[in-house]
């Protein structure tokens, strides 16, 4: 197709004239840059025209258009009349598409009313190309009209790029200048093309085109006048165009009118036929085309007969007229001019259809003649380059004679190369093997930012701003160290948790791995001081956690004894202990509340722990395991109470003179026998987190009658959670060596291990 920098003409050969029409693109507008309207001598279908005679009449009128216009190289589009032509419309069935070539090949034999050998055919696909339902449409006309076409031309020396037949041409104008009228397959347009020996009715709808030459036009009407007033066809032909102005008006429009009956009852019976084959099909207009639609009378006879509003082009909308073009004389032939429109918009690469009948031998044989130039200026390259390839070949001998010493030089040099690529080979090869030994090293460290994660995905879901937008100002001022603001707040009104130790070990089967939640208790009835119990916890905490990774890995693999290995599927992740206090009055709404559903404003740190993919935009790499089994996610709670077991780390110890009251002897962070007491209080606000006995206005402890033992008020509780965390992509355990036997015995392999507690006298806060 013409690019939008090219020019095309479009040529039309009819019976009475030629028609012809030169568009371009020019700033994004087609623009009409040049036309022409030529008279054939005599009408080429009229009495006495013989083949011969008619061959030269055309021959004429070539001539005298390519005398008066500069065709230049621009590309030329013909048409070729409606006879002999055929146009289908097939839905194919679902194929891929570069299997509809072939489809349409089969249906073109099948559809096409010819021999195919006998016929120019081409197809185009109707839909887009990723619809599923997929429509082409088949074209076909005769070779022998095609040839006599371009016979004419091939006489004068015009090169032809484009054949097109007379339906589609006029279908393309309409698509392009009325598309506004084509919104379905439901909506159709007739267009009626009157020329000298027959009329084109064809009905335009969205995405097919229906076509049929009735073999009634404009010389039709002037045998009826010559047969009823005895005239040869010359005169009977001035006669009809003189009629509106003839005194004998009347008696020739009475001699055509059995024609006009003729005409519209063709029409009639092909608009039928479309209807009976298209029932939801609904005719809009009719729109008049070619020199009989300017009979007088015809129109207006239509209009009445056809029950549809009858438009005859006298503008095309969508067509701007160049300069140096004379605006009036191309208004006068409008009317004639709409199927080279309709063709100069295909050679445009604008048009709807854009088949191409040219056969194919042309095609090929005017590429071979359009890259004649390249050839020849190909073949100058060529002699060219090898001149200066035997010019290069000359003075590169005598280079090479003159430079004997200098090769001798370089053969030195290339054979030290030589010997030194050999060694570099040797310590690649001695590199390789320390790049292995590395690697293996360097496995050990795979998996280090996994324990990092874990501790991050578990922060994230305690207490904060975010959990609990409400206390937003505690969790900043707790940040900030502002202990004003934080005591603003009553401390049993705070939800915060404080995390005193945190322990958590990789196991290849959670369902089998156990908790050591014990490690985290402080045992008040041990009798030891806080030095020594702290001691204790470090050396548990320190069996549990800390033991080589690579040990473990190497010994625990999940087999039995022997090397037999398990077929079950098991999950892998890290048993977490993590244990610590809260001083809000109901630890348990913190913790794990009952019943919140999908209410993320009442969750606690468990339900988030549940919700860990919500929480972490879906990307967590962990999951919480069996939630609601006690066996794999247990939580014990109790008051913070230096008289029982807690766990390790909360508060400060601090001692309160003169308080009255007896402690046990030898309990945990207790003296006896001076009427002091040990509590414990936040390292931060130093407020008393321990449990402590309620006194009366002297100090002394009041005792409850119903039970006769002291009252006591709880401040702060101490909980210990002990779960599990599937982590989602677990390495899968190495396979054991054959006849392997554990000298450990099963345990649980943790690639990564990690633990963390609080050994200064201070608690750890975290402001979450």
């Amino acid at each position: 197709m013409a690019t939008v920098s090219e020019t095309v003409w479009a040529i039309d050969l009819g019976n009475n004239s030629l028609k012809a029409l030169r568009l371009a693109i020019v700033g994004g507008v087609v623009q009409v840059i040049g036309f022409d309207h030529i008279q054939h001598g005599k009408i080429l279908s009229g009495s006495g025209v013989k083949p011969a005679e008619r061959d030269e009449l055309i021959a004429l009128s070539l001539r005298q258009f390519v005398q008066r216009n500069d065709l230049g190289n621009d590309e030329i589009i013909i048409s070729v009349p409606s006879q002999n032509s055929f146009a289908r419309f097939v839905n194919l069935p679902p194929v891929e598409p570069k299997r509809i070539p072939e489809i349409v090949k089969f249906e073109a034999v099948q559809q096409i009313p010819f021999d195919i050998n006998e016929v120019e055919w081409d197809w185009q696909l109707m839909t887009a190309e990723d619809s599923p339902d997929k429509k082409v449409g088949i074209f076909a006309i005769k070779k022998e009209a095609v040839n006599s076409a371009l016979e004419h031309f091939e006489r004068e020396d015009l090169p032809i790029s484009y054949v097109q037949m007379v339906p589609m041409a006029l279908y393309n104008y309409i698509m392009y200048d009325h598309a506004e009228l084509l919104n379905s397959d439901n909506q159709a347009v007739i267009v009626l093309n009157v020329g000298a020996e027959n009329t084109d009715l064809v009905v335009c709808t969205k995405s097919a085109v229906w076509q049929r030459c009735i073999l009634i036009g404009g010389n039709t009407f002037t045998k009826a006048i010559a047969d009823a007033f005895k005239l040869n066809f010359e005169k009977a032909e001035k006669l009809k165009r003189t009629a509106p102005v003839s005194k004998y008006a009347r008696q020739i429009l009475q001699a055509m009118k059995p024609v006009f009956t003729d005409l519209v009852s063709e029409v009639q019976r092909s608009l039928g036929f479309y209807s009976t084959s298209n029932p939801n099909a609904k005719f809009i207009k009719v729109i008049a085309l070619g020199g009989g639609t300017k009979l007088r009378g015809l129109l207006k006879y239509l209009q009445q007969s056809l029950q549809l509003p009858v438009e005859r082009s006298d503008s095309f909308k969508k067509l701007a007229i160049g300069t140096g073009v004379s605006a009036a004389k191309f208004h006068e032939n409008v009317s004639d001019f709409g199927v080279v429109y309709g063709l100069a918009i295909q050679g445009l690469g604008l048009a709807a259809i854009s088949g191409n009948l040219l056969p194919r031998s042309v095609a090929r044989s005017m590429a071979w003649v359009s890259k004649g130039r390249y050839f020849a200026a190909a073949a100058c390259l060529l002699l060219l380059v090898s001149l200066m390839a035997l010019a290069r070949t000359a003075i590169d001998k005598i280079n090479y004679t003159r430079n004997d010493r200098i090769r001798s030089e370089i053969g030195g040099v290339l054979d030290d190369a030589k010997e030194a690529r050999d060694q570099l080979k040797e310590q690649e090869r001695r590199g390789s093997e320390s790049q292995d030994e590395i690697k293996k090293y360097f496995e050990l460290f795979k998996y280090r930012e996994v324990v990092p994660l874990l501790h991050e995905a578990i922060l994230v879901t305690l207490p904060n701003a975010q959990n609990n937008p409400a206390q937003k100002e505690l969790y900043e001022a707790f940040a900030h160290d502002d202990v004003e603001s934080v005591m603003r707040i009553p401390r049993k009104d705070r939800k915060q948790l404080f995390i005193t130790s945190m322990s958590a070990y990789y196991s290849n089967d959670l369902a089998t791995a156990q908790f050591g939640a014990t490690a985290m208790m402080r045992k008040s009835s041990m009798g030891l001081g806080r030095e020594e119990a702290m001691e204790g916890y470090d050396m548990m905490m320190y069996d549990q956690t800390m033991m080589d990774p690579l040990m473990q890995s190497r010994y625990s693999l999940d087999y039995p004894l022997g090397g037999q290995q398990t077929q079950v599927e098991k999950e892998r992740g890290f048993v977490v202990t993590i244990a610590g206090y809260s001083p809000y009055r109901d630890i348990g709404e913190l913790l794990d509340p009952s019943g919140v559903g999908d209410n993320r404003n009442k969750w606690g740190f468990v339900t988030r722990l549940q919700h860990l993919d919500e929480i972490i935009d879906g990307n967590c790499p962990f999951k919480l395991f069996k939630k609601t089994d006690i066996e794999h996610c247990k939580l014990d709670r109790g008051p913070v109470d230096l008289s029982a077991d807690v766990p390790a780390g909360i508060g400060i110890i601090d001692v309160i003179p003169g308080m009255s009251g007896q402690v046990a002897p030898g309990a945990f962070g207790a003296s006896s026998g001076t009427g002091d007491r040990q509590v414990l209080r936040d390292p931060m606000t130093k407020e008393i987190i321990s449990k402590v006995p309620v006194l009366d206005e002297y100090g002394r402890e009041i005792i409850d009658r119903r039970t006769g033992s002291p009252m006591n008020e709880t401040n702060d509780y101490w909980f210990v959670l002990n779960f599990k965390v599937i982590w989602k992509f677990a390495p899968a355990p190495p396979e054991p060596p054959a006849g392997l036997v554990s000298p450990f015995g099963p345990a649980p392999a943790r690639p990564p291990s990690s633990s963390s507690s609080s050994r200064d006298k201070g608690s750890v806060g975290i402001d979450f």
